[in-house]
């Protein structure tokens, strides 16, 4: 795992956000401080299959890690990807 935050993702008050060739992809979430609760991965069909979503969902573990939150996941995304890559399963 990266303790480096992904530099092409940026980091909103909700979102992580990555833009590539006009079009913006996102993963939408919330948090208290204590929790992240990871809602919702969009990545627009000009965008898919280049494994975007994977490194949105990356992206917000590592903050989740990095900053000690527990994680709440809601996004299927987010959880099809822990599925494919358990070393990234928050404990």
């Amino acid at each position: 795992m990266s303790t480096e935050p992904n530099k092409s993702v940026k980091v909103t008050r909700s979102r992580f956000e990555l833009d590539e060739d006009g079009h913006t992809a996102f993963l939408e979430f919330e948090t208290d401080g204590h929790w992240i609760t990871l809602l919702h991965t969009e990545v627009p069909p000009e965008l898919r299959e280049r494994g975007i979503g994977s490194e949105l969902a990356r992206t917000a573990l590592d903050y989740a890690r990095d900053n000690n939150l527990k994680v709440d996941i809601v996004c299927p995304s987010v959880a099809n990807f822990l599925t494919r890559h358990p070393e990234y399963r928050p404990t």
